[in-house]
């Protein structure tokens, strides 16, 4: 597993993989694509927001677009894992590895409907918290989200 920040150079793996996830969440999310078959981006990188690639054995298996809201407070806002590597706990290992990485508060958004989302997420940062044990734990709610409507949300903090 290798984890690369997106630049110019390797930015078109990441838009590829993008289509992919704007693909899966295309029901839940009532989005088509336009009459070229290209879905449109709920979250464009540059400015806070940073997206980082994952590679297994060379292969792009993945990618996610996390904004830096403020001083180290950090919100997943893509997170996306191509079907065939979701095995071995790959996606967890991927999302695990930032949060050690970049440090701070997280927080994760999943939108109704991605019932999917909710339980990897709850098990990901669930087990996070408490192999680094972190004090201030898992948080989950539910908010009526200006942006995205009813989401289920998870946060924590590190020391």
């Amino acid at each position: 597993m290798k984890i690369v920040k997106v630049d110019s150079s390797n930015q078109h793996v990441y838009m590829n993989l993008a289509q992919a996830y704007e693909a899966e969440f295309s029901k839940i999310m009532q989005k088509k694509p336009d009459d070229n078959g290209v879905f449109p981006l709920d979250t464009e990188l540059g400015g806070k927001v940073s997206g980082y690639l994952l590679y297994v054995d060379g292969v792009p298996a993945g990618h996610t677009a996390i904004a830096n809201e403020a001083n180290k407070h950090f919100e997943v806002c893509d997170f996306y894992v191509v079907p065939f590597f979701r095995k071995n706990q790959v996606g967890k290992s991927f999302i695990s590895t930032l949060f050690k990485q970049l440090g701070g508060s997280w927080e994760m958004k999943q939108v109704e409907g991605a019932n999917h989302a909710v339980k990897f997420w709850r098990d990901v940062v669930g087990t996070y918290t408490i192999e680094n044990n972190i004090k201030q734990g898992y948080q989950e709610d539910i908010l009526d989200d200006p942006q995205w409507g009813i989401v289920t949300r998870q946060r924590f903090s590190h020391k």
